[in-house]
């Protein structure tokens, strides 16, 4: 089992505090929670995490009315950053059968199966410790972490994050080649939002 985790643990700050998770995609009312999580699932993967903080509550309210299960887990000290909500989520997922993890961003709403599939299916054909889409240099999302490097990142300092594992391991891993925009293109800003979406955030407009 491979599960899939999503980091939407941060405040926001740059969106003007309006949680990315619960951001409209344009597609009824489809939110870029449901979105990521919808892809996931096509993509293959069965047990979705959604590791939340600052905005936990409207996020765990929000996961209750999708279409499918996900758990919600509590960041209870989002400030220490992405990796403390991978370590939340990795406490939580890391069971016996549990081959990998894959992790993506709340903020990374347009990434598509096609990718998920392609990262899932690199890593069973390898069983490299670290898989990751690439195009043109750039490396984007989701990210495969095997377990056999699980230990590191629970030993990684949470002010580096989780950049200082990938790294040890570029020689071993695995680069994906892929022509998916959707998994380097990150909404993080009411201007990234226009951008992508081709609309305007209302301002002071809850999601």
């Amino acid at each position: 089992m491979i599960p899939g985790v999503v980091l939407a643990g941060g405040a926001s700050s740059r969106m003007g505090g309006r949680p990315k998770a619960l951001l409209p995609t344009g597609h009824g009312n489809e939110t870029f929670l449901a979105r990521i999580v919808s892809v996931l699932r096509q993509g293959g993967v069965d047990d979705v995490v959604v590791v939340a903080g600052y905005h936990w509550k409207a996020i765990a309210r929000a996961a209750e009315e999708l279409e499918v299960p996900v758990r919600v887990l509590h960041n209870p000290a989002p400030e220490r950053g992405q990796l403390s909500s991978m370590l939340v989520a990795l406490a939580a997922v890391d069971h016996p059968g549990v081959r990998a993890m894959l992790v993506t961003l709340v903020d990374l709403p347009l990434v598509s199966p096609s990718t998920v599939r392609a990262v899932l299916e690199g890593h069973r054909r390898t069983g490299a410790p670290i898989v990751r889409p690439v195009r043109g240099g750039r490396h984007g999302h989701p990210v495969l972490f095997d377990r056999s490097i699980f230990d590191e990142l629970r030993g990684a300092d949470l002010e580096q994050g989780a950049k200082p594992v990938v790294r040890a391991h570029a020689a071993d891993g695995l680069e994906i080649e892929i022509e998916d925009e959707g998994a380097f293109v990150d909404v993080d800003t009411p201007e990234d939002y226009e951008r992508v979406f081709g609309v305007t955030l209302q301002k002071g407009v809850d999601v």
